[in-house]
């Protein structure tokens, strides 16, 4: 089976639920299980947020789930101007308590190790639950075939502050943790996720009204064009975790670059900034490949087509 397993952990959150909605219906991968993060939402809504997509768009393969919990130093903030205050554009979906979940870093450590060097690691929020899962089976980086962030900036244009890219922002240290970790590292920085612009016309090229997947992402979506017009004055909006996707299934849409990287925890303007070394007598070793540039277009056309193929699959 050739297949790539992956792991998809995430802080739904409008554009992680729209990845999702990809990702679930895809042939060329298998989701073997989602893992909640906190992050756009706090720990127990984003637990009930991942609970709450895969069910109403009941993909074919159900993956496994892992509930979140917060970090020990949470910023205390939230994204629910951008989100909703449930995180998905005020849908008001319910859901059923599931008894028993395991925590999102043990059900990573699970996985992996039950399919050493095979499994894709794609990481949609705050780094919490990777840099955990590494502090608890320390040899678990040396396992993974590759994990595929969503996260930071090259240019130093964040969009928490002024620096600061959210998911970097909102648990530095976590991020830090693993971005020094020996694991092969792709980033995928807002430089290249906000290059791609969805304007309302996106909404046409959903599937239909009649698919669970589009009905979905219409109700969802909705909410996030008002919301970047509103606080952004901006007509279109950006999928970044779509986007991020993309570098998953079709990385040659992407020009990637060997770069040394690093996390700042601790600066009063800088907190969860990347920095990265480009001096010209670079004294850091290379330790990621970084998307600088993206072929925008085609990324946008796979995007609109990995989801009417989702529509089509579940009608």
């Amino acid at each position: 089976n050739m297949t790539r397993k992956v792991i998809i952990d995430c802080d739904p959150g409008i554009d992680d639920a729209v990845a999702l909605c990809m990702a679930l219906f895809d042939t060329r991968i298998n989701v073997a299980a989602v893992t909640a993060v906190a992050g756009n939402v706090p720990a127990d809504q984003s637990s009930r947020n991942v609970q709450a997509i895969i069910e109403r768009i009941d993909p074919p393969r159900y993956p496994r789930l892992g509930a979140a919990s917060d970090p020990e130093l949470s910023p205390g903030s939230n994204a629910s101007y951008m989100h909703g205050e449930d995180g998905l554009g005020n849908a008001g979906i319910v859901v059923s308590r599931l008894h028993h979940q395991h925590p999102s870093e043990k059900i990573i450590c699970d996985e992996v190790r039950s399919d050493p060097n095979r499994v894709t690691l794609l990481c949609l929020g705050p780094l919490t639950n990777v840099a955990r899962a590494f502090q608890r089976d320390p040899e678990l980086p040396t396992l993974i075939d590759r994990i595929v962030m969503m996260g930071g900036c090259v240019n130093g244009m964040g969009n928490v502050t002024p620096a600061a890219e959210w998911n970097m922002h909102y648990d530095p240290d976590s991020a830090r943790l693993v971005f020094r970790s020996p694991v092969a590292k792709t980033l995928v920085p807002l430089d290249v996720t906000r290059a791609i612009h969805f304007t309302m016309g996106f909404l046409d090229e959903l599937p239909s009204e009649e698919t669970r997947v589009g009905a979905f992402l219409r109700k969802i979506l909705q909410f996030r064009y008002l919301a970047y017009h509103q606080r952004l004055g901006q007509e279109s909006i950006h999928l970044h975790d779509a986007v991020a996707l993309l570098a998953v299934l079709q990385p040659d849409h992407f020009a990637f670059e060997e770069m040394a990287g690093d996390v700042e925890t601790r600066g009063e303007l800088t907190a969860g900034a990347t920095i990265f070394d480009r001096r010209r007598n670079r004294q850091w070793r290379p330790n990621m490949e970084v998307a600088m540039t993206v072929d925008a277009e085609a990324v946008e056309r796979d995007i609109v087509q990995c989801l009417s193929h989702a529509g089509r699959a579940n009608g």
